[in-house]
């Protein structure tokens, strides 16, 4: 079982579940904290939902520096694993991110051992670089908190909103931003 395997299988999970949800998008590779780290697969909608695969073939040496990003970054994380990781995923990750057991060879079966919870400690810095500087900008403008400061660098402009926004308010005007976003470097499930 391989991560590609894992991964067609949690988009056919996640689109059918979201199909009656207008403004909902799903994504691959959602780049967190300027590009430390990629969530393998991203629900955007209400929520901003992240999912990391672990398949069988890869290893969990990266998992506590991913755990720190994801922990910074997401409203809600799962992890999707295999059964050679389940029980080191379960007492390594927080109680709050959700696990699901990936079995199968030929068609990828998902269930569910933990489901997710909120993130209780967001950063609201880490959730405003997720835009892109022209967005930023825009997010300011609406707030009409943008004056003097069209020429700054994109990292003034994620610490104006952190500093100004509400970390709700933070969080929400993200989302609304990446639903409605173009352009993406990864927009669909690769084959």
């Amino acid at each position: 079982m391989r991560d590609l395997d894992i991964r067609r299988a949690l988009w056919s999970r996640m689109t059918a579940l979201h199909a009656d949800e207008p403004g909902t998008k799903v994504v691959d590779e959602l780049e967190l904290c300027q590009g430390r780290a990629r969530v393998d697969v991203a629900v955007i909608n209400g929520l901003l939902h992240g999912y990391e695969i672990k398949s069988e073939r890869d290893s969990l040496s990266r998992l506590e520096s991913q755990m720190h990003i994801y922990n910074r970054s997401l409203d809600r994380v799962s992890i999707a694993t295999s059964e050679n990781h389940l029980k080191k995923v379960l007492s390594a990750v927080p109680q709050w991110w959700g696990v699901w057991l990936a079995t199968g060879d030929e068609a990828i079966r998902l269930d569910c051992q933990r489901e997710a919870t909120e993130n209780p400690s967001i950063d609201p810095l880490a959730q405003a670089q997720l835009l892109w500087r022209e967005e930023a900008l825009q997010v300011l403008a609406e707030k009409r908190l943008d004056v003097g400061m069209k020429s700054k660098p994109r990292v003034e402009l994620w610490l104006r909103i952190a500093r100004e926004f509400p970390a709700s308010e933070v969080g929400l005007a993200v989302r609304e931003v990446l639903k409605r976003r173009d352009g993406w470097r990864a927009a669909e499930l690769p084959t």
